[in-house]
C-alpha cells in the first residue's frame, strides 16, 4: 500500500522547500498538509491570583516556553508588579533564555539554560539549589519534573501561566489522511476529543509521552520518535512509508519505560545530601 496523504500537526514552514518534511514528500511522492491541533493561551491575571502564589516571594524563574514568558511579564504588568534586577531565570533551552531580551536585558550571570532534556534541566536547578523557585507551567502539564523537584526537595512553586486549549477543525476531515503526526499529549487529547477514535487513521507520536497518551486513548500507533532508528518525526515517517510500499507489516508501536529516570533523581538526591552535609570552616578567634 502506498501512502499518500499525511497531516502533520504543526504550522506550516515558512520555506517550505526548507523543511525535512518537503524532500522527505518528494522522494515518496506524497501530500503533507500542516495543521496545529492546539493552541496556548496565556492566563488571566484573576487565575493566576487563584493559586495564591507570590512573584516576589521568590528568586529564580524557571521557563519552558515563550509563551509562559509573556504571560509572566503580562501578569506582572497588570499587577503593577516591578521585577527585580536581581530576579533569575532558568530555561530549558538556549532559544527560550534567548527570548527573555524581550522583556529584560540578557546578562548571562542572570540567565542560565540546559539543552532541552529532562536530566539537563534538573541538573541546572540543582546547581541553584539554595534559590526560592516558581516553575511556569503549561496546563494540561507532564507532573514529571514538578515531582522531582519535591524529591529533592527544593524551594518550587509551580505554577500555571498558560493553558492549552483545542485549536478550530471545524474544517478538518481526518478520514482523508493515511497517517496524522502527533507532537505531545494535548495534540492526541485535542484530536480524540473533536473526532471519533473508530474513524481515525493511525498516527505517528513523537515523545514518550505522546505516545503513551495515544495509546491509552486507544489510537493505533504505526511510527514512533525518537528512537536510535528514527531520531526524527520525518525518519519516522520514512520508515513507516518505505515498509507500507514493500508491504512489510508493521507492529503497533510500544511504550518503553526509562529504568535510568529513578537512578538520575536518586543520584541528584544524593549530590545534594552531600552538599548539606558539607560545612564551611570556622574562622579561627
Amino acid at each position: 500500500m502506498k501512502i499518500s496523504k499525511i497531516l502533520v500537526s504543526q504550522p506550516r514552514p515558512a520555506v517550505i522547500e526548507k523543511s525535512p518534511f518537503y524532500e522527505f514528500s518528494q522522494t515518496h511522492e506524497l501530500n503533507i498538509d500542516y495543521k496545529p491541533l492546539i493552541r496556548v493561551v496565556g492566563v488571566s491575571l484573576k487565575e493566576f491570583r487563584a493559586q495564591r502564589t507570590e512573584i516576589l516571594d521568590h528568586t529564580t524563574m524557571i521557563f519552558s516556553s515563550r509563551t509562559t514568558i509573556d504571560s509572566f511579564f503580562r501578569i506582572c504588568e497588570e499587577a503593577r508588579i516591578t521585577v527585580p534586577e536581581t530576579m533569575k531565570y532558568i530555561c530549558n533551552t538556549e532559544a527560550v533564555a534567548l527570548y527573555l531580551q524581550k522583556y529584560i536585558v540578557y546578562r548571562k550571570r542572570k540567565i542560565s539554560f540546559a539543552d532541552g532534556t529532562f536530566n539537563s534541566l534538573v541538573e541546572l536547578i540543582v546547581k541553584h539549589k539554595d534559590e526560592k523557585f516558581m516553575l511556569a507551567l503549561t496546563e494540561p502539564f507532564k507532573p514529571e519534573l514538578p515531582e522531582t523537584l519535591a524529591k529533592l526537595k527544593l524551594s518550587v512553586s509551580p505554577v500555571v501561566f498558560a493553558r492549552t486549549v483545542s485549536a478550530d477543525m471545524s474544517d478538518l476531515h481526518p478520514e482523508e489522511y493515511d497517517i496524522i503526526a502527533l507532537y505531545s499529549p494535548n495534540d492526541v487529547k485535542a484530536l480524540t476529543e473533536n473526532f471519533d477514535i473508530e474513524k481515525l487513521p493511525v498516527v505517528a507520536t513523537f515523545g514518550e509521552a505522546t505516545l503513551r497518551a495515544a495509546k491509552e486513548a486507544g489510537l493505533k500507533v504505526k511510527a514512533s520518535a525518537p528512537s536510535p532508528e528514527a531520531p526524527s518525526m520525518v525518519k519516522a515517517l520514512d520508515i513507516y512509508c518505505t515498509k507500507m510500499e514493500e508491504g512489510v507489516a508493521i507492529d503497533d508501536a510500544v511504550v518503553k519505560e526509562d529504568k535510568d529516570k529513578e537512578e538520575f533523581i536518586r543520584a541528584q538526591q544524593s549530590k545534594l545530601q552531600k552538599k548539606s552535609r558539607t560545612r564551611t570552616p570556622k574562622k579561627e578567634a
